[in-house]
C-alpha cells in the first residue's frame, strides 16, 4: 500500500522556514490509498444511566454532570453550554463544541472571537481528527465537521468531555481550564477499535482576536514560534490596555506543523467545517505580521489496533513573552495536564460539597447540590460571561448579591469582593455601576439603589462569620466629575482619590447617599433602581421609588446591627430612626388600595397602581413589603395575594415581573418600553423577581406557594419532557434570568447562564425553604417544606468537621401549635441552635418538626404540570 504522506529529505518544516522563509515553503496534498471509511455502521456510543432524563439529555446519578446525546440531524432548541473559569481566564463550551475563550477580561482582551450566535452556534476554536490514509477528518465534538453516529456531550464541574466514535477510531475530547494559571487544556484521548493499525493526525486550531473584535484586531496581531519549546506564540501590542500580553498555542509533540495564517489554513472561500489544511499533508510554518492571524498545530501520529494516544493542545496567555515562555513549560507533559484536571476537580468538590442537601425532590437536589453555585461562581463572580454575554466587567450591585449566596462555602471570595466593590465607591457615596478590570475604566450614573448592596452585603457577610475585621479595611475612594442633571451616565476612567477610610465609612457613606428623599418622603429613583430599564422615571431628580423604599428600609435595619456590633450607636440609632419614618412614608403614599404602587414619575404620576392602563401591578414592591419586614403585615398578605392572582401564570407556569406590559405612548418609563410586550423586564417573567416572590411567600409561612413558584422556576421542571424542551429551548440545568410570558413563545426561557437569579435561587432553596442560618459559629434551621414531606438532610461542613442534620417532619395534632426541636449527639439545645465546632469529629443533628396537615389546595402541587407538559 503507497504511503500518503512521503519522506521530506529537505529537513524539517522548522528547518526549511529558517532557511527559506515561511512564504517558500510549498505543503504537499494528502493522497489518499484507501477508501473513506469502512462499510460498517457507526458505532454507537454507550447507554449511560441518568436521572432526569428529557429526551435530550439528564443527569449523572450524582448530578455532577449533564449529559446530551445527539445524533445526525439532531440538535439542542438552543445551545446549551458550559462556563469553564478561573479567576483571570475562561471559556464557553456550547454541547457543540468549544466557542470562544479569554484571559483576564471576557469583553476586553479575547482570546478568540465571540459570535453570540444560538443559530449556527458558530465558534473561531476547532478540534480535528483525520485518518491519514483515507483523507477523511471528522470533528471530535458536533461541530465544525460532524462525523456519523452519536455525540455525547458531558458539561460538568470545571469541565466538558466530549465523546464520539468514527470509522472505528473512539475519541474523548475533554476541555478544561487550570484552576491557577491561564491555560486552557483541550485534551484529545483517541483508542483504536477497527481491528487494524491506523495512521490518524490531529489538528488544534483558533482565530486569534487579542482584544475586543477581530476586525479591530487582526491587522496588528504577529505570530511566531519560540525558538525553544516550538510553541506558537501570538501578539497584540496595539492593544492599549494590554499591550504586553502573549497569547500561545502549544502542543507536546516533537513532529508537529503550524501556521499562523487563517487564510492559508481554510484556503480561499474556505470554511472551518472544510479548511483546505485537511487536504494537505501538514501545515506550512507561516508565521509573522501581516497574516490573517491563527493559530493551528497538527500532530500525526499511529497507533495499533486496540492502542490509546493522548494529544494535549494549550491554549493560554501570558503577561509578557518571559511569563508565556514559563507557562508553555510549566504545563507541558500528560503529568500536568493531569495534575490540572485532578485541582480542578479536587476544587469544585470542596467548594460545592460544603452544604449537601437530601429531599424528596430530585429536582431540588442536583441545583441545589452544585449547579447553582457553580453557575454563581464560575459564571458570575470568574467569567463575568456567558453565552448570550460577553461582558467582562464587574456590575456594582451584581457580583455583591451573587457573593450573599457564599456565606456558607466561600467566604474568601465574599471578602474579596467586599473590598473590591468598596473601592470602586466615589467620595461623595454614589459608586461605579459597572466597571472593566483591570484598568477599573466604566460607567458612573445615577442609579439609586447601586450603592446601597454594599451596606447590606456587608451586613450579611459579618453577620454569617463574624469577621468584624473587614470593617476597618482601609480602601480609597474614586474621584471623577458628577453626572450632569438631566443625564442618565457617563464611560470614564476616573481618578483614584488621596482619601480613604475604612470599609465600615464606606458603607455609612453609601446609605447617607440614599438617605435623599422626594415629595411623598420616598426616596428619589435617580436614573433607575433595581430595575435599570425604567431610567426616566425619575431622571429629572424628583421621580420617587416605592420599591426602593422597602429596599432602604431592610438595608438599615440589617446595618443597624453592624454599627452596633462596632460600637457606633449612634449611627444605628440614626438607621432605626430613619427606617421607621420612611416605613411610616410607605404606608401612607405606597399603598394603593390592594397593594404597593411601584414608583412616582417626576410629575408625580404614580406608577403601579390599579387606575393605570399599563404596569398596574410590579411584583418587587410586594415582595419587598415582605422581605424587609416594614409593611403593615396585613397588607403585606394582600399585596402577595394580589402577585398570586394578577401574576402568576399557572398557565404557562411564570411568574410575570409587572403587567400589563408597557407598550403605549402615555407612560414612558425609559428603555423597558424597548422590549417586546411579555419579554424580559417588560411583562416577562424575570427570574430574579419571581425568586424574591416565592422567599416572600416563605416569609409568610405560605408553604404551598412558595414550593410551587420555586418549582415552576426550576430549570429541570422547565425542560422535563420533550415538549416541554421544544418549548423552554435553554439549558435545564442552569437558571435563566428570563421566561418570555407572550404568545407564541409563552415559556420559552431567555438569557441563561450569565444571572443573579443563580445565587438568589440557592438562598430561596437553601435558606427560605430548607431554612438554614448562620450568624458567626451558630447555626439555625427553621425549614419552610410540604406537609407531605417526611423529612430531609443536610450534610453541612464547617471548616474540617461534618455536621449531618436530619430533619424529619411529624403532623401534629389539629389546632396544635407548630413545634421545633433540635438535637445535636443526642443532646436538645433550649434555644434551637446549632454551635458550629471544628473539631474535625463528625457530629449528628436531629430536627423534629411537629407541622400542621396538609390542605388540599390547588397550590398544593410542588411539580408544576402545566410546565412540564408545556
Amino acid at each position: 500500500m503507497a504511503r500518503a504522506i512521503v519522506s521530506d529529505r529537505r529537513g524539517s518544516l522548522a528547518e526549511q522556514v529558517a532557511r527559506r522563509g515561511p512564504a517558500e515553503v510549498r505543503v504537499a496534498r494528502l493522497a489518499p490509498s484507501r477508501e473513506a471509511r469502512d462499510p460498517s455502521p457507526p458505532a454507537e456510543t454507550r447507554v449511560r444511566e441518568l436521572v432526569l432524563a428529557n429526551g435530550r439529555g439528564g443527569f449523572t446519578p450524582d448530578g455532577t454532570e449533564y449529559v446530551v446525546t445527539t445524533r445526525a440531524g439532531e440538535a439542542t432548541p438552543a445551545p446549551w453550554s458550559n462556563v469553564i473559569a478561573n479567576p483571570g481566564f475562561g471559556t464557553v463550551i456550547s454541547e457543540s463544541g468549544p466557542a470562544y475563550t479569554w484571559s483576564e477580561n471576557a469583553h476586553e482582551l479575547r482570546l478568540t472571537p465571540w459570535h453570540n450566535d444560538p443559530v449556527t452556534d458558530a465558534s473561531g476554536e476547532a478540534c480535528y481528527l483525520r485518518d491519514e490514509d483515507s483523507g477523511h477528518f471528522w470533528s471530535p465534538a458536533p461541530l465544525p465537521c460532524r462525523g456519523s453516529g452519536a455525540y455525547v456531550t458531558r458539561h460538568g464541574f470545571g469541565y466538558s468531555v466530549f465523546e464520539h466514535v468514527e470509522d472505528g477510531i473512539a475519541s474523548e475530547l475533554w476541555v478544561y481550564v487550570a484552576i491557577d494559571a491561564p491555560v486552557k487544556f483541550s485534551v484529545l484521548k483517541v483508542r483504536n477499535l477497527s481491528g487494524r493499525a491506523r495512521r490518524l493526525s490531529a489538528t488544534g486550531y483558533v482565530e486569534w482576536v487579542l482584544g475586543d473584535l477581530q476586525p479591530k484586531t487582526a491587522m496588528h496581531v504577529v505570530t511566531e514560534l519560540e525558538p525553544r519549546s516550538g510553541a506558537l506564540l501570538a501578539r497584540n501590542a496595539y492593544n492599549t490596555e494590554f499591550p504586553d500580553r502573549v497569547a500561545f498555542l502549544d502542543v507536546d509533540d516533537a513532529l508537529r506543523s503550524v501556521s499562523g495564517d487563517r487564510t492559508e489554513f481554510l484556503g480561499r472561500n474556505g470554511s472551518i467545517r472544510d479548511p483546505a489544511a485537511m487536504g494537505r499533508v501538514r501545515l506550512s510554518g507561516r508565521v509573522g505580521a501581516a497574516l490573517d492571524p491563527c493559530g493551528a498545530i497538527h500532530v500525526p501520529f499511529e497507533l495499533a489496533d486496540g492502542e490509546e494516544r493522548e494529544v494535549a493542545f494549550r491554549l493560554g496567555m501570558g503577561r509578557n513573552t518571559a511569563d508565556a515562555t514559563s507557562l508553555v513549560q510549566r504545563m507541558r507533559g500528560s503529568a500536568a495536564a493531569r495534575g490540572a484536571l485532578d485541582e480542578v476537580r479536587s476544587h469544585w468538590k470542596r467548594t460545592l460539597g460544603a452544604v449537601q442537601v437530601s429531599t424528596p425532590d430530585p429536582a431540588f437536589d442536583v441545583l441545589a447540590n452544585g449547579w447553582l453555585l457553580y453557575q454563581t461562581i464560575a459564571c458570575r463572580l470568574w467569567a463575568r460571561s456567558g453565552y448570550y454575554q460577553s461582558g467582562g466587567a464587574f456590575g456594582f450591585r451584581d457580583q455583591l448579591q451573587d457573593g450573599m449566596a457564599l456565606v456558607h462555602t466561600g467566604h474568601a471570595l465574599v471578602r474579596e469582593h467586599l473590598v473590591r466593590s468598596a473601592g470602586r465607591q466615589f467620595v461623595e457615596g454614589d459608586v461605579q455601576h459597572w466597571w472593566h478590570p483591570p484598568s477599573g475604566r466604566g460607567v458612573r450614573t445615577r442609579c439609586s439603589d447601586d450603592y446601597l448592596w454594599l451596606p447590606l452585603a456587608m451586613a450579611r457577610y459579618v453577620k454569617a462569620t463574624g469577621d468584624l475585621a473587614v470593617l476597618d479595611e482601609p480602601v480609597a475612594f474614586l474621584e471623577g466629575r458628577p453626572v450632569g442633571a438631566g443625564d442618565d451616565s457617563y464611560y470614564d476612567l476616573p481618578r483614584r482619590s488621596g482619601e480613604s477610610a475604612s470599609a465600615y465609612e464606606h458603607c455609612v457613606r453609601a446609605i447617607e447617599h440614599g438617605l435623599r428623599f422626594g415629595a411623598h418622603g420616598l426616596p428619589l429613583m435617580g436614573s433607575g433602581d433595581w430595575n435599570d430599564g425604567m431610567n426616566l422615571v425619575g431622571i429629572g431628580g424628583r421621580g420617587e421609588s416605592v420599591w426602593l423604599g422597602f429596599f432602604l428600609c431592610h438595608v438599615l435595619a440589617e446595618f443597624s446591627g453592624v454599627a452596633r456590633a462596632r460600637g457606633d450607636a449612634a449611627f444605628a440609632e440614626r438607621c432605626d430612626a430613619q427606617r421607621t419614618t420612611l416605613a411610616c412614608n410607605l404606608e401612607q403614599h405606597g399603598w394603593d388600595g390592594e397593594w404597593y404602587r411601584r414608583a412616582y414619575f417626576d410629575d408625580g404620576t404614580p406608577l403601579g397602581t390599579a387606575a393605570g392602563a399599563e404596569c398596574r401591578i410590579d411584583s418587587v414592591s410586594q415582595s419587598w413589603s415582605v422581605l424587609s419586614a416594614a409593611a403593615d403585615p396585613q397588607r403585606a398578605r394582600a399585596a402577595m395575594e394580589a402577585v398570586d392572582e394578577r401574576l402568576v401564570r399557572r398557565d404557562h407556569g411564570l411568574v410575570q415581573l409587572l403587567d400589563p406590559p408597557f407598550d403605549g405612548p402615555v407612560l414612558d418609563p425609559g428603555y423597558i418600553r424597548g422590549y417586546v410586550p411579555g419579554v424580559r423586564e417588560n411583562g416577562g417573567q424575570y427570574t430574579h423577581a419571581a425568586i424574591w416572590a416565592a422567599m416572600a411567600f416563605a416569609a409568610l409561612g405560605d408553604r404551598e406557594r412558595a414550593w410551587k413558584i420555586a418549582a415552576m422556576i426550576n430549570p429541570v421542571n422547565r425542560a422535563a419532557t420533550p415538549r416541554a424542551v421544544a418549548t423552554y429551548r435553554v439549558e435545564p440545568y442552569v437558571v435563566a434570568a428570563d421566561v418570555y410570558a407572550v404568545a407564541p413563545h409563552a415559556g420559552r426561557g431567555g438569557w441563561s447562564w450569565y444571572t443573579g437569579s443563580a445565587g438568589w435561587m440557592y438562598r430561596l432553596m437553601v435558606e427560605s425553604l430548607l431554612g438554614l442560618a448562620r450568624e458567626a459559629d451558630r447555626l439555625t434551621i427553621r425549614p419552610c417544606i410540604p406537609a407531605e414531606w417526611r423529612g430531609f438532610t443536610i450534610r453541612y461542613t464547617f471548616a474540617a468537621t461534618l455536621y449531618e442534620i436530619v430533619v424529619r417532619q411529624e403532623v401534629a395534632a389539629e389546632g396544635a401549635e407548630a413545634t421545633l426541636t433540635v438535637s445535636v449527639d443526642g443532646v436538645v439545645q433550649r434555644d434551637g441552635a446549632i454551635r458550629l465546632v471544628d473539631d474535625g469529629a463528625p457530629h449528628r443533628v436531629d430536627v423534629v418538626l411537629g407541622a400542621q396537615p396538609a390542605k388540599k389546595s390547588a397550590a398544593s402541587s410542588t411539580a408544576p404540570e402545566s410546565v412540564l407538559d408545556a
